[in-house]
């Protein structure tokens, strides 16, 4: 296998691994073990991150895989950027859902934010997508940025380490889509700032 391919299959794992649909779970994931939400019993925090799962990654997922094979589509075709709203619309149904679910059982104010932080992504790149197919992997990368500049704000920690890697990871998720020709630079740059943004403001005003 040549090196090209290598760097194909790797860029591909990167964009599967870090789907911006993971962005809520992997979020929920920190918060449940790494802030005093720990200290809450396991069958809370699990049922907590499986319905995160199924409302953010299995539902979106499953509806926008069935409306491409509806319509005959790969995976490349439905990405180019006319045919990108309806996901979008399926991803803000099914993150607005959970939004009024968790509202509604009385979660942290700051869980919330979590949501609204991945709800706000979607609706500004699908706002965006009308002239610029910006990238929602990006967007979640960036995301995670903000989200962690908000959180050490609101649990007064230092979050020069964690930074340095979710800065890392970011660049890393941005190099994988160049490298498979899904975005221009300015796609890249266009989602990462959209990220930061709504991360840093979704938790400190929610």
């Amino acid at each position: 296998m040549t090196s090209n391919k290598l760097l194909v299959l790797f860029a591909q794992a990167v964009s599967l691994l870090f789907s911006p649909f993971y962005l809520p779970t992997f979020a929920f994931l920190a918060l449940l073990f790494f802030s005093y939400l720990r200290l809450m019993p396991w069958s809370f925090r699990l049922t907590v991150l499986l319905v995160v799962y199924l409302f953010t990654v299995v539902l979106p997922r499953l509806c926008i895989f069935l409306y491409r094979k509806i319509n005959g589509w790969t995976r490349h075709q439905m990405g180019l950027r006319e045919r990108r709203f309806v996901p979008y619309i399926i991803s803000i149904l099914s993150y607005g859902l959970l939004l009024y679910m968790m509202d509604l059982y009385r979660m942290p104010r700051f869980t919330l934010g979590v949501i609204v932080c991945a709800l706000s992504v979607q609706v500004v790149c699908a706002v965006t997508n009308i002239a610029l197919k910006v990238s929602t992997h990006a967007a979640a990368s960036g995301a995670t940025i903000g989200l962690l500049l908000a959180f050490s704000l609101i649990f007064h920690f230092d979050p020069t380490l964690w930074l340095c890697l979710c800065t890392l990871l970011c660049g890393l998720v941005c190099t994988a889509r160049l490298i498979l020709r899904q975005h221009t630079l300015a796609d890249l740059l266009a989602g990462t700032i959209i990220g930061i943004l709504c991360g840093f403001f979704s938790i400190t005003l929610t």
